[in-house]
């Protein structure tokens, strides 16, 4: 049965300070035991009968109960003043008490729920966080299997991991069964918002400096590279259409998390040794219609410049992969304006073309394919350096000498193999059916712009 009960105001926070303490009052589980946890927070003495009621309250309409007055109050958390009053009248004890003695889970789910809002607010962070036993009890939600409760609890996870205070529940999160559990969800759940929450709190996790430092390690025992990995690869199954990909809010945090993880060097270093990671981002690359996975583009080329920078066995492999090659050149003008991605595309290519340039290549039809590949891409390296060449001489930061360096050194690959190229040609003694002025011509205009590139980058 339906109950009716009175509706929330429009602007909430004009609700009257003892309509939600009356909520709050509501939703105390009764027992000897909560009872008296309550009774110490207030300062009260009394003792109850020992013979009362233990454990679930006896109360007629329960779901009724948490579906009205608990969401009530969920939805009122959200507000700081209403969040600040619930913390003042013992609302962290009453959801604690909840948590210990309710088998139903959508109280549970309701209960975290709550303490995931009051934890947005800077001014609780810490107060939730010190309050006693509240750590403990919130990770032990992690091993219930319901798909609504591990979805607030990893909501409150990922918004305590953006606060300062967030060191308390990295250690928490120490203990190898704990870690094992959530890559468990992460490896098991079909549930679409358990596994965005579940990413949001990895990301999180991840950026903050002082808990990645304690927790990496342990992560990575228990296989949250891996697990990021096979995330990858079953989404890009699920997305891939022939040579179509499609798009996916999923896939997009999932190749966020992993290029975080990739700018970690001991993540990099499992990710480089992972064949089929590797593969993946290849063929994400090397996809034709490159505008439908521009939101993905930035994340990939990152990806491979980082993994590439701890696996120097994939540069000889990958500098002979022509269409990974030409994939990499049309993603260019897509990340132009994006300077990390940009940065990580001139140092991907810098690998590369070194690994071609220090190679004696005696085949002439290898040597012309790199060079079609060169002419035929020359207009979207020339937009991307007469664009932002200028921009990069001026930014003297560590990321602007990177590409500095990184375009110098591809530039001199460049012009390095067109030559040689030409040379190749021209000792040859004999006119190449396949070659024609006009590619002689458009080879020697390619050599002129890179020259002159350079040439600025000395000034």
């Amino acid at each position: 049965m339906h109950v009716k009960t009175e509706k929330l105001p429009d602007d909430k926070s004009t609700v009257d300070p003892s309509f939600t303490i009356s909520l709050i009052r509501k939703l105390v589980p009764q027992g000897p035991d909560v009872d008296k946890e309550l009774s110490v927070k207030q300062g009260r003495t009394e003792e109850k009968d020992a013979s009362s009621d233990v454990g679930e309250p006896k109360q007629p309409h329960d779901k009724d109960l948490w579906d009205n007055e608990g969401c009530k109050l969920w939805d009122l958390s959200v507000i700081e003043p209403q969040a600040e009053l619930m913390v003042n009248n013992l609302v962290l004890e009453v959801l604690l008490a909840n948590l210990h003695v309710r088998q139903f889970l959508r109280a549970k789910e309701i209960c975290i729920g709550i303490i995931g809002n009051l934890a947005c607010h800077k001014s609780l962070a810490n107060a939730i966080t010190s309050h006693n036993g509240l750590i403990a009890t919130v990770v032990d939600q992690l091993f219930l299997d319901d798909p609504g409760c591990l979805t607030e609890t990893f909501r409150l996870l990922s918004t305590i991991f953006q606060s300062n205070a967030s060191m308390s529940w990295a250690e928490a999160l120490l203990p190898d069964e704990i870690l094992s559990r959530i890559m468990w969800i992460i490896g098991n759940t079909v549930h679409a918002t358990l596994l965005q929450k579940i990413l949001e709190f990895l990301s999180a996790l991840v950026d903050d400096q002082d808990v990645i430092t304690i927790l990496i390690e342990p992560l990575i025992k228990v296989g949250l590279v891996d697990c990021a990995i096979g995330l990858l690869l079953n989404e890009l199954e699920k997305s891939m259409d022939g040579n179509n990909l499609d798009r996916s809010d999923s896939l997009d945090s999932i190749l966020r998390l992993i290029e975080e993880l990739s700018a970690i060097d001991n993540c990099s270093k499992v990710m480089s040794s992972n064949d089929q990671l590797i593969k993946a981002l290849s063929n994400i690359v090397k996809l034709p219609d490159k505008f439908e996975v521009e939101g993905y583009c930035a994340s990939v080329v990152i990806i491979i410049a980082n993994v590439l920078s701890d696996g120097e066995h994939l540069t000889p492999i990958l500098s002979h992969d022509l269409p990974l090659l030409e994939g990499l050149f049309d993603i260019l003008p897509l990340i132009s304006d994006d300077n990390e991605a940009r940065n990580a595309f001139w140092c991907i290519l810098t690998r590369l073309l070194q690994q071609v340039e220090g190679e004696t290549i005696t085949n002439s039809s290898k040597l012309e394919q790199f060079v079609s590949i060169f002419l035929a891409k020359f207009t979207l390296m020339k937009d991307d350096i007469e664009r932002h060449g200028i921009q990069t001489e001026a930014d003297s930061s560590v990321e602007g000498v990177s590409l500095k360096n990184g375009l110098r050194t591809s530039l001199k690959a460049i012009c390095s193999i067109t030559e040689r190229w030409i040379a190749d040609k021209s000792s040859l003694g004999k006119e190449d059916a396949s070659l024609t002025e006009n590619t002689i011509e458009n080879a020697k205009e390619l050599l002129t712009f890179c020259r002159r590139a350079m040439g600025i980058a000395d000034l």
